[in-house]
């Protein structure tokens, strides 16, 4: 199954690093947070991914067409042939494809454009700015249990995001604003859509969290996962530093896989 990564955006609000790179790129512990989510992801026996890129694609692209390179022992032989030899490869078994789905396109526009790559199959998505201790299986299978075109991951924190309505069988009625003091649970990305999601996305220029979400919500074709465990999005520089932090002490709660 493919797994879909929105990693396009500016990054305003962590404007110190994104001024040099995507914010996807920026490092937890020398690895771009993209890094972290894809050995989430691949913990659980996903390896193919799909990386939405638009500001600054060419550092994404960069990094990935020298990972291999820069994740083994290398023997460069300028004496004869100037041959390279790799001698051991430690680099994940991922198969990458790196998608330019332009500078100003809205998240569902990404996702639209991606569509061919993705095929017509169910896919995973999430966001390029968020780690968490999610069990991709498990999500996988409350989806499959449900049988609606999307299911989301909602984590109740009192945010800035938008909350959502969530009935007692797991659908989403409705999402709107935060309100002061309200605690409901928020939609944190990870999600599991079926191709069907095509349908309700305009183009370019279509919020992925608006009409899309909001006409499947309205249509009861929209479920959520409720994550009671770890997530954090990492949206300003307090936030990266925090992250590097439990990253730094060896207990980072979103490291599920083994060195």
């Amino acid at each position: 199954m493919k797994v879909v990564i929105l990693a396009g955006g500016y990054g305003t609000r962590i404007s110190e690093e994104s001024h040099l790179k995507p914010k996807p790129m920026i490092e937890i512990g020398e690895k771009p947070i993209l890094w972290h989510i894809m050995k989430e992801y691949s913990h659980y026996g996903f390896y193919e991914f799909i990386i939405c890129c638009g500001y600054k694609q060419h550092v994404i692209k960069e990094w990935f067409a020298d990972y291999y390179l820069h994740n083994s022992d290398v023997t460069f032989d300028f004496s004869q042939e100037n041959k390279m030899t790799v001698h051991n490869n430690v680099s994940e078994p991922w198969k990458v494809t790196l998608v330019d789905t332009g500078l100003n396109t809205m998240t569902g526009g990404r996702i639209k454009r991606v569509q061919r790559y993705v095929g017509d199959e169910t896919f995973m998505m999430t966001y390029g700015d968020g780690v968490a201790d999610i069990d991709m299986n498990k999500l996988l299978a409350f989806h499959r249990s449900h049988g609606k075109i999307a299911t989301l991951t909602a984590v109740s924190l009192e945010q800035r995001f938008g909350v959502l309505d969530i009935a007692e069988d797991d659908t989403i009625s409705s999402f709107r604003e935060k309100k002061r003091k309200d605690s409901n649970r928020i939609n944190v990305g990870y999600m599991v859509l079926e191709p069907a999601i095509f349908d309700y996305i305009e183009g370019d220029a279509t919020v992925f969290e608006k009409m899309p979400l909001e006409r499947l919500a309205g249509e009861g074709q929209i479920t959520a996962y409720r994550h009671d465990g770890y997530w954090q999005c990492m949206d300003t520089k307090r936030e990266m530093d925090m992250l590097n932090a439990l990253w730094a002490s060896g207990r980072a709660p979103w490291k599920v896989w083994e060195d």
